[in-house]
């Protein structure tokens, strides 16, 4: 592993955490996938050698309880998800090299060499425990298997993790009032003897291990409770027959969360079993050389699972000698129209149903990417998506594209003779910059939004030069028309990550070589073909009419089930006079328009934020506004997460006179609504730099 910036000459693993092969997909559970495949391809387009990997979870006791109610065995069920999951990811162009399951042999072989090897090494040890019983049904009670009160937080907690409540891991024994979910009665704990991995003797490793940890910063902040306070042992044993033996004793089988990372190494040790490993070396991305160097591994996981991989995980592979994790990227979650997923109540929006629907797998994966920074939650409602596609997509780069090729296909048939503007060769080089920053800073936004916002130039362009006006006498409709056509196999190049078929239609439209799916960010400047056909409409716009048709079915069924579920609860609407801010007069300090025209207000996006020293309120922020990036001291430190904020979409007076502030300049003004500082934004999450008018 190295620090160098990307691409480096070591090979990439890119992983997405596993999904429980106990469920049916909703668009909820694509975002950290498709944000992997995003990474991934980006990395690859740069000439980066990497490896795309995951696969099923098929242990645990969700797995177990889901099969027994359905009274089917635990690999049955499990099969049946895993093979579903595996049909799914390819029809949102989510690709994996490899994707493979817990239960095949090569997992179950590389587990338990690598806790043969934790044994071997002293880090496990056997200790007397309390677990959870069920007297009734004469069983013991592992992880799911048994609920009660967190210990920590006093809120409803499963066997293994406080999931309503502060999110912490729980070890065996420690839920309290503890119920079996076999029988519904109380459980009771009995004494029985467990085997733990000794991550406390790893204490000291872990801080620093955070300390290199590239990524987003919920990943590389959050573990640090737990390893700088006093770092528990962690028992990786249960009392399960659904599971991994553990290589000492086939009473017991290995903690799920023993298994399941273990299966990135895996997974990437069959890719080198199909591919051969002179095209990839697993043992060169996980095993370091002489050196120490290995490969450059990259975790992409919801945030639910910090813990996991940035705690027990690096000290497994520290324990044993594999490379250890170079960035943990953690999603935030994902809401639908405001309010959390439900899948017990139907209300969600389900993979099968958005491609059932006909929409373009694309549009999602784009909106998914960029709709607010990686580790922010976002709100998908079919209004919001309709208007981000038809914005963007549709409106932005699938117009630019196609006037473009068209003109050029009418009146060159293809591309005309003149060379490629200075300009334009600026401008997309400023392009493929910005996506390959992206790919350094882990965010996919930035890689999502490069071809994009370059599509926004092409736009400005061609509408600047009219080129149906200009005279070709003198070569200037050739020279933009030249331009454009470019301009236009730049977007694909550049759109590749995030939006791979409408990029190959785009390829194909320009009677491009080879295949826009291999060719790295260099091929944006390769000439174009001297001779292509009429273009195709890349993207259909979205109609306002199907929109209200999907919302209304949403709420129907979810107002249906809703009604039946014994589990439903009702929500409290506040008051109008608690809801709503004391209103001030409006009619006094008017200002005329041209007044107002004077401002330069733009949406932003922050970049960084940095508490200022000796400030209590004040946060330095370095602002994208689309032309350049600004330094703007903001009051909003103690109301907002500091470590949340980059990524956030702002609005921003640009033209303010500079200032400072506890001795740091600022330039510009960020606006917010209230004493709590709601910072404002746009509803379609328009690009940085876009003017409000």
């Amino acid at each position: 592993m190295t620090h160098e910036k990307f691409p480096t000459d070591t090979p990439a693993v890119v992983t997405c955490g596993l999904p429980y092969a106990n469920g049916e997909l909703h668009i909820g559970h694509l975002r950290t996938y498709v944000g992997g495949d995003i990474f991934s391809r980006a990395l690859k387009r740069m000439g980066q050698q990497t490896a795309f990997v995951s696969g099923s979870d098929m242990h645990g006791t969700p797995v177990a309880v889901n099969a027994a109610e359905e009274g089917v065995s635990p690999e049955k069920f499990a099969l049946r998800h895993h093979e579903q999951y595996k049909s799914t990811f390819p029809q949102f162009d989510i690709e994996f090299d490899n994707y493979g399951h817990t239960d095949d042999e090569t997992n179950t072989t590389i587990t338990q060499s690598i806790v043969t090897g934790l044994i071997n090494e002293g880090y496990v040890y056997e200790k007397e425990i309390p677990v959870a019983y069920d007297p009734n049904a004469d069983q013991w009670l592992p992880d799911r298997f048994v609920e009660g009160t967190c210990p920590y937080c006093g809120e409803h907690a499963r066997g293994d993790e406080c999931d309503e409540g502060c999110g912490r891991h729980l070890e065996p024994g420690e839920i309290e009032t503890p119920v079996s979910t076999i029988t519904d009665n109380k459980a009771e704990y009995r004494s029985r003897p467990h085997q733990f991995f000794a991550v406390s003797e790893l204490q000291s490793y872990l801080s620093g291990f955070l300390d290199r940890l590239e990524g987003t910063a919920n990943a590389q902040n959050q573990p640090r409770e737990w390893v700088e306070g006093e770092l528990q042992d962690w028992c990786i044993t249960r009392d399960m027959d659904w599971g991994i033996d553990y290589p000492e004793d086939s009473d017991l089988v290995l903690y799920v969360w023993v298994d399941a990372p273990i299966e990135y190494v895996s997974s990437t040790m069959q890719y080198t079993d199909t591919v051969g490993s002179d095209t990839f070396d697993w043992e060169a991305a996980w095993r370091p050389d002489e050196d120490g160097d290995g490969g450059e591994i990259i975790h992409i996981i919801g945030r639910d699972i910090i813990q996991h991989h940035t705690v027990f995980w690096p000290a497994m592979l520290r324990a044993v000698g594999y490379t250890e994790p170079r960035a943990v990227m953690a999603s935030g979650f994902i809401t639908l129209e405001g309010k959390g997923f439900s899948t017990s109540r139907n209300r969600a929006v389900w993979a099968d149903e958005y491609l059932d629907e006909g929409f373009d797998p694309d549009m999602l994966r784009y909106y998914l990417a960029t709709n607010g920074g990686f580790q922010q939650d976002v709100d998908f409602s079919w209004a919001k998506f309709r208007e981000r596609v038809n914005s963007e997509l549709v409106n932005t780069v699938g117009n630019f594209a196609y006037r473009s090729l068209l003109f050029a296909a009418r009146e060159y048939n293809g591309t005309p003779e003149a060379s490629l503007s200075e300009t334009v060769d600026t401008e997309i080089q400023s392009a493929v910059d910005r996506l390959r920053e992206g790919v350094n800073a882990y965010s996919v936004r930035d890689i999502g939004t490069a071809a994009i916002r370059l599509a926004q130039f092409g736009n400005e362009y061609i509408q600047k030069h009219e080129p149906w006006k200009l005279d070709d006498e003198n070569g200037q409709k050739a020279q933009v028309i030249r331009d454009c056509v470019q301009i236009s196999k730049a977007i694909a190049v550049l759109l590749e990550p995030v939006a791979p078929s409408a990029a190959s239609r785009l390829w194909d439209d320009i009677n491009a070589t080879g295949s826009v799916h291999t060719v790295q960010l260099e091929a944006a400047f390769d000439p174009p073909a001297d001779q292509f056909e009429q273009p195709t409409e890349l993207f259909e716009p979205i109609e306002a009419e199907r929109v209200d048709e999907l919302t209304a079915k949403l709420a129907d069924r979810t107002t249906t089930e809703s009604s039946t579920d014994s589990d439903s609860t009702s929500e409290s609407t506040p008051t109008e006079e608690s809801d709503s801010p004391a209103v001030e007069s409006l009619l006094e300090n008017r200002v005329d328009f041209d007044t107002f025209q004077s401002l330069d207000i733009r949406v932003g996006e922050i970049q960084q934020a940095t508490p200022i020293e000796g400030a209590d309120k004040l946060v330095k922020l370095q602002v994208d506004i689309g032309v350049e990036t600004r330094q703007i001291v903001a009051g909003i430190r103690q109301l907002h997460e500091i470590d949340e904020l980059p990524g956030t979409r702002i609005v921003v007076v640009a033209n303010l006179e500079k200032t400072e502030l506890f001795g740091v300049e600022s330039d510009g003004m960020v606006l917010a609504a209230g004493e709590d500082a709601d910072l404002l934004t746009t509803h379609g999450s328009a690009l940085p730099g876009t003017k409000i008018k």
